[in-house]
């Protein structure tokens, strides 16, 4: 009786560091979330980062013999990374969905999805500023500076501002030029 206890407890165990992946330390949230970063690169976690290519595959753990969950479709695609092993990085969408895919995939580039229905995009970074340009929820925009509340875009030949708040790929306490 005791064995198949033990039995048990041991296949719990296995199933428990399938799932993180192997060699994958989970870090405690600390106080400040500033603090924490990645064991491989140092650069905090979790960050945001763009998919360079048309295609790439997020696996169940790090590395080429996990199976592939899902697929990312979309260059320039906003994703936050969340974890780092060897040259692998956990990463998700704005939905939640990801996995692990390997660094060569990801760029440190910068660009948010639209999250509203539909976005005006201003010419200065207030509400009654004048519309530049209009985009719908799922708009991939280059992102070139935020302030406290406003966010100023790149899309195609256009460029305005957006409030955050309507966007994914950017955190809401985050400002860079």
């Amino acid at each position: 009786m005791r064995a198949a206890g033990l039995r048990a407890a041991g296949v719990a165990l296995a199933i428990l560091i399938a799932f993180a992946g192997p060699g994958v330390a989970q870090t405690p949230e600390p106080e400040n979330p500033e603090q924490v970063r990645g064991a491989v690169t140092n650069l905090p976690l979790p960050r945001y980062v763009t998919l360079k290519t048309n295609e790439g595959n997020a696996r169940r753990g790090p590395g080429l013999t996990h199976r592939i969950d899902w697929v990312f479709r979309r260059a320039g695609m906003p994703l936050r990374v969340t974890a780092e092993y060897e040259n692998w990085r956990r990463i998700e969408d704005a939905e939640g969905a990801g996995g692990w895919v390997h660094y060569s995939l990801l760029s440190g580039s910068r660009s948010v999805l639209v999250t509203d229905a539909m976005l005006d995009l201003r010419a200065t970074p207030l509400p009654e500023g004048a519309m530049v340009l209009r985009a719908e929820a799922g708009v991939i925009a280059r992102l070139m500076e935020c302030q406290p509340a406003w966010c100023r875009l790149n899309l195609g030949s256009a460029k305005g501002w957006a409030p955050k708040s309507a966007l994914w790929g950017v955190d809401p306490e985050e400002t860079f030029e």
